[in-house]
């Protein structure tokens, strides 16, 4: 490593005083002017991952549903998942320390992880359509070049697009080709295929489906998309980035946090519309019945349809495969009852975050995971996957054959590195023309119980300790009694609370059987929290 280059490279990036962040869930995320440092020292990093792993690691620009003026930054491991743990420590150590001990931490990362700095590194770099990203992921390169790295800069790409790339490069094209050429062939073969089997009369013979894009990333890669699409599916954008702010009054986060719809959407009645967000990760789906009344369809509902199809398949194919869904205490508690009473499928909960889920799905042959705000996909074990091709080729009996192929198409579809709202977009809409199936005929498969969110200042989010995915509170004393006295109120009750992961903030979540309820009782909960776990300001209102 040449200090003296480092140095000098360093210098042209220095760190404002006094900042420090933290490498969460999401990277790191804040306003656009205070990244430039930390940008490129992920550059560097990225290149201490890729020795450590003799692989090539993605760094991905983006602040996905922050507002425009906000940026971020998140590492990606060789299979397309998120940053190791352990690293996500050498990530903030590395983003927080003084220009003097740059070099030092840098060593101490090289020893901790036995790094060796003479190996070759790969970086793939992305970035989101931000006014800020083309600037700062230039300080990525500058960081990557100063530790000797090579990268390959894929301009504006969607947070899963890299992702997918990262999967290709190093399954050595076993994934799909690492193009965007490569990633919309996969995706449209695969969904072509799928429509191939929809029998006429199930259903309308075109499909016309309206996207709210977030004025984001995803109006530009779905538009490059057309072309491969096949004629009988007929896509209109909206808030295509054209002429408002990104993430402003739109994207899949607003649709899901305010419980209405996009501004630039019109809606008729019972047409099927689905927001993308910022960076074309979560996907939400809606639509306004004949009264004018808004529905959400979210991550909850995306899984549940998902599951439905699978089970189906798999149950065609003859195969003992153990499928699963992976949900957190956020799911709403009507999709858990479905999901395990009438399907029979078994539901796991696990704590927020989307690694935590993915790591869980991971266990089982077909996992399923989806967060209630849309973002999720489905994975498929090694053997399940080889099982399915090879009967896909081989099986005698037509209809097991036939059903074989129908799955080795989903696999090809759904993205299994992380959340892609354009694959799942793509899986939700080749299912529903499969199953000859409406958006209200999706939506009423179970009646979602009325919930509400809330969040509640406090001195320090850490007073707050949670156990059992979260669902129960264990610090500070009593707050977990006091809640469930609360719950003894209401009928189909379930509250839970957390600390926030970024703000000493906590989240309140309560459910129950009518509105009203549902908001008492969140209410009473924010109340409880206030009083014993050190709330700020005044007091929560009704």
């Amino acid at each position: 490593m040449d200090s003296e280059a480092l140095k000098t490279s360093s210098a042209l990036h220095p760190k404002p005083a006094g900042l420090t962040l933290q490498y969460g869930t999401a990277g790191f995320r804040t306003r656009a002017e205070l990244l430039d440092h930390v940008m490129f020292r992920m550059g560097l990093l990225a290149v201490l991952r890729s020795r450590a792993v003799a692989s090539t690691i993605g760094v991905m620009v983006t602040a996905s549903h922050n507002p425009e003026e906000d940026n971020g930054v998140k590492l990606i491991d060789p299979l397309g998942e998120m940053l190791h743990p352990s690293w996500e420590e050498y990530a903030t150590q590395l983003a927080n320390a003084e220009e003097q001990e740059l070099q030092k931490t840098i060593t101490e990362i090289c020893q901790k992880a036995a790094v060796n700095q003479h190996k070759e590194a790969s970086v793939f770099l992305g970035r989101d359509t931000r006014p800020s990203s083309q600037k700062l992921s230039q300080s990525v390169m500058d960081g990557v070049s100063a530790l000797g790295g090579q990268y390959h800069d894929y301009g504006l790409v969607t947070t899963p697009q890299l992702h997918y790339m990262v999967c290709c490069q190093n399954t050595q094209g076993q994934y799909g080709k690492a193009t965007l050429e490569g990633y919309y062939e996969k995706l449209s073969k695969a969904f072509t295929e799928l429509l191939k089997q929809v029998t006429l009369g199930s259903g309308e013979s075109q499909r016309h489906l309206k996207i709210d894009c977030a004025n984001g990333i995803g109006a530009l890669k779905l538009s490059e998309m057309k072309p491969y699409f096949p004629k009988e599916v007929l896509i209109h954008l909206y808030n295509d980035g054209t002429k408002e702010k990104l993430n402003h009054l739109c994207g899949a986060d607003f649709v899901k946090v305010h419980q209405k719809p996009p501004r630039g959407l019109d809606m008729e009645a019972n047409e099927r519309c689905c927001s993308f967000d910022g960076d074309a990760d979560r996907i939400v789906y809606y639509y306004k019945d004949t009264s004018g009344h808004f529905h959400l369809i979210d991550g909850d509902k995306i899984a549940t349809l998902i599951s439905i199809f699978l089970k189906e398949l798999l149950a065609k194919v003859g195969q003992s495969f153990q499928l699963a869904v992976v949900q957190t205490a956020y799911a709403n508690g009507s999709s858990t009852h479905y999901l395990e009473e009438t399907l029979k499928v078994p539901v796991h909960c696990v704590k927020t975050g989307v690694k935590h889920l993915h790591h869980k799905a991971q266990q089982f042959d077909v996992g399923v995971y989806f967060e209630a705000n849309g973002h999720g996909t489905v994975l498929f074990s090694k053997d399940a996957e080889a099982k399915i091709r090879q009967l896909a080729k081989e099986e005698k009996d037509d209809e097991r054959r036939a059903a074989a192929k129908v799955l080795e198409n989903v696999m090809d579809l759904i993205n299994q590195t992380v959340g892609d709202a354009i694959s799942d977009m793509l899986v939700i809409e080749a299912i529903l023309a499969l199953k000859g199936l409406t958006v209200q005929q999706w939506d009423a498969i179970y009646t979602d119980l009325p919930n509400r969110l809330l969040r509640v200042q406090v001195a320090d989010r850490r007073v707050i300790g949670t156990t059992d995915a979260e669902r129960c509170v264990v610090t500070p004393p009593g707050l977990q009694e006091r809640i469930n006295e609360l719950l003894k109120k209401y009928k189909f009750s379930r509250a839970f609370v957390r600390p926030s992961g970024t703000e000493d903030v906590v989240r309140i979540y309560a459910e129950a059987d009518t509105q009203e309820n549902a908001d008492a009782l969140a209410h009473e909960v924010s109340l409880a929290v206030y009083q014993l776990a050190g709330g700020r300001g005044a007091p929560p209102q009704p």
